[in-house]
């Protein structure tokens, strides 16, 4: 939104965010709602089954662990590869979901901002280091993740732009401070990262995001605070 013309918001935080495009399905909204109550149960097990590792595992010997056919496995995805893809995707879209029905229509965009990237952190908190060290394997999961990622980022820069205009920070470079933000749960989840984590990629994330937020408001709060000062000296 550099360079853009803010007018004075008075729609809701909602308003301004729903021309944000979330990433394009792997799995469509029409195959999703025509799943059936055992496909979904399968991959419901697909994840608790990933989060062992999956790069040593063969269709045949996923289908012998899930106690289903081949047949039927194959009627999810040609390939574990799309397996992967749509166990990653459903996780992402139900945190992501939940994310956005967490910010409330009057919230202010701070809070809008830790509510938000707090709840989206959840997918953080199930990662485990095998899952985490066989997707970087999978470049096709890397994409994934990226793509959902840019969406948090462009969710995050919107909600810090109205913050700006609102006053309740400085005049930030709005774009950096989001990429960094909506980035800390990706970044805590990666396995290189994970072992060296005194407790959990969500709880590290919520912490470090705390941070950033504090930062941001006593940067400003200082700010206002000199204002203050140099306006009274003016009239003494």
């Amino acid at each position: 939104m550099k360079g853009a013309i803010l007018k004075p918001r008075t729609e809701s935080i909602d308003f301004y965010l729903k021309d944000i495009r979330p990433p394009k399905l792997v799995l469509s909204k029409q195959k999703e709602t025509e799943l059936t109550e055992r496909q979904r149960n399968l991959l419901s097990g697909l994840g608790k089954l990933f989060n062992k590792g999956f790069a040593h595992l063969t269709m045949a010997e996923i289908a012998k662990k899930l106690n289903c056919s081949l047949r039927t496995l194959y009627s999810l995805a040609p390939s574990k590869e799309q397996l992967v893809l749509i166990v990653i995707e459903r996780n992402l879209w139900s945190r992501g979901r939940t994310a956005m029905s967490a910010i409330s229509p009057n919230m202010q965009p701070l809070k809008a901002i830790r509510t938000y990237l707090q709840a989206a952190n959840v997918a953080a908190a199930k990662t485990t280091e095998a899952f985490a060290r066989d997707l970087q394997k999978v470049p096709a999961a890397q994409k994934l993740i990226e793509d959902h990622n840019s969406y948090l980022i462009a969710i995050t820069h919107r909600l810090l732009d109205i913050a700006v205009e609102k006053g309740e920070i400085g005049n930030v470079d709005t774009a950096a401070i989001a990429r960094l933000m909506a980035g800390i749960g990706r970044d805590f989840s990666r396995p290189e990262v994970i072992g060296s984590l005194r407790s959990s990629p969500k709880q590290a994330a919520d912490e470090a995001l705390d941070l950033v937020l504090a930062g941001l408001t006593s940067r400003n709060q200082h700010r206002n605070n000199q204002f203050s000062s140099e306006e009274s000296n003016g009239y003494k």
